[in-house]
C-alpha cells in the first residue's frame, strides 16, 4: 500500500512537490512533511527539510492578510457550518493569544517552533493575525518558528534513521 501511495505521488506530482504539498495542510504541516520526504521518498535530509519550509510557509502570508477578514464573512454568513468552523478557529486563537501577545515576536515564534500538532505555521499565523502583529514582523517570527521546528524534527528524525534510541539521543 506504501509503494502504491508513493508511486502515485512521485509519478503524478513528483517528490518535491509532494513534500511541499504535504507541508502546507493544516495540522501535518512541516512536521509530517520532513518524515514523508525523508523516510517514504528516501530524500537526503536537507532536501526534506528545504521543500518542508518552503511549503510550510506557503500559506502564512495568505492567513496573515486575509484570515480575519475571511472569519467575519463567516461568521455572519447564512451557512450555519461556516459559522461553527469560523467560532472553532476564534475559539483555537482566543485560547492562546494571552500567551502569545504576552511575548509579541517571540510567542509566535516559539510557538510556531514546538513540534505539536496545533501550534504550527497556521496557528501561530491565525494568532498573530488576531492580535494584530505587524504583517513583516508576523512572517519573520513565522519563518524562524518554521525553522526552528523544521531543525527539531529533522534531529528527531535522524536519531530514528541511524537506530539511536531516545535516551541516548537526549543525553
Amino acid at each position: 500500500m506504501k509503494e502504491a501511495i508513493m508511486l502515485f505521488f512521485e509519478e503524478a506530482v513528483g517528490r518535491e512537490l509532494s513534500v511541499i504539498l504535504c507541508s502546507m495542510i493544516p495540522i501535518i504541516e512541516l512536521r509530517g512533511a520532513i518524515p514523508v520526504g525523508w523516510f517514504v521518498f528516501d530524500m537526503p535530509w536537507w532536501q526534506s527539510f528545504l521543500f518542508a519550509v518552503i511549503g510550510n510557509m506557503i500559506p502564512v502570508p495568505f492567513i496573515l492578510l486575509f484570515i480575519r477578514k475571511v472569519l467575519d464573512w463567516m461568521e455572519h454568513c447564512r451557512v450555519g457550518l461556516f459559522n461553527r468552523v469560523a467560532d472553532w478557529l476564534r475559539r483555537k486563537a482566543d485560547k492562546n493569544v494571552d500567551k502569545i501577545t504576552k511575548y509579541g515576536f517571540w510567542g509566535v515564534c516559539f510557538f510556531i517552533a514546538i513540534p505539536l500538532p496545533v501550534t504550527g505555521a497556521w496557528t501561530g499565523s491565525l494568532v498573530a493575525a488576531t492580535i494584530k502583529m505587524n504583517f513583516w514582523k508576523a512572517l519573520l517570527s513565522a519563518l524562524l518558528g518554521v525553522l526552528i521546528a523544521g531543525v527539531i524534527v529533522s534531529l528527531i528524525c535522524l536519531g530514528i534513521s541511524s537506530g539511536i534510541s531516545w535516551l541516548e539521543w537526549l543525553i
